[in-house]
């Protein structure tokens, strides 16, 4: 059983994260599409070795399969509250119960290849959606319905830690006996 991770991760735009190493606060917005075509690279990668697959390496982790579909799901999430942000003065948008998605949604039940497929051209939608923008639209503010207040260029990082961060899970189960 999954133990809900109920963290506010938004520390992670102020500091480095001591698990994945990856330093948000160090990043720019305008950084973010090569960021996010890389770790697509990273999925493709691992799709290819087949080491995306159902299966808990434990069962509080979830599988790389899971992970996997999360990735997608972040990156489609993000596309649609950037999208929002870009076209409406100060949106807010619902919080993300991620751990009742993996189960509504059957994430281990999908198929690695169409994942990583969706996964990598949510990437490339993401960042094709934010090359373009100048200043004015980095700087464009939205919020979380639990108050967590971000602006493109925020939101942006904080959605590259996490996808970076879902690597850094991979690889480090990958380590375990």
């Amino acid at each position: 059983m999954i133990v809900p991770d109920t963290k506010n991760w938004t520390w992670v735009l102020d500091r480095p994260c001591p698990e994945c190493a990856f330093d948000a606060s160090t990043r720019t917005g305008p950084m973010v599409p090569g960021l996010v075509r890389a770790n697509a690279a990273d999925w493709k990668r691992f799709g290819a070795a087949g080491a995306i697959h159902p299966g808990r390496p434990e069962p509080s982790t979830w599988s790389s399969l899971e992970y996997a579909c999360h990735v997608r799901d972040v990156f489609r999430r993000f596309d649609g509250r950037i999208e929002l942000m870009l076209t409406h003065d100060h949106p807010m948008f619902p919080n993300w119960d991620q751990d009742t998605s993996a189960v509504e949604e059957r994430y281990e039940a999908q198929d690695p290849t169409r994942v990583v497929a969706d996964l990598s051209a949510g990437a490339e939608q993401i960042a094709l959606r934010l090359e373009p923008l100048t200043a004015s639209d980095w700087a464009r503010p939205g919020r979380r319905d639990n108050g967590a207040t971000f602006t493109v260029d925020t939101i942006a990082r904080y959605m590259t830690h996490d996808v970076v961060h879902h690597i850094w899970d991979i690889e480090i189960t990958a380590t375990r006996p």
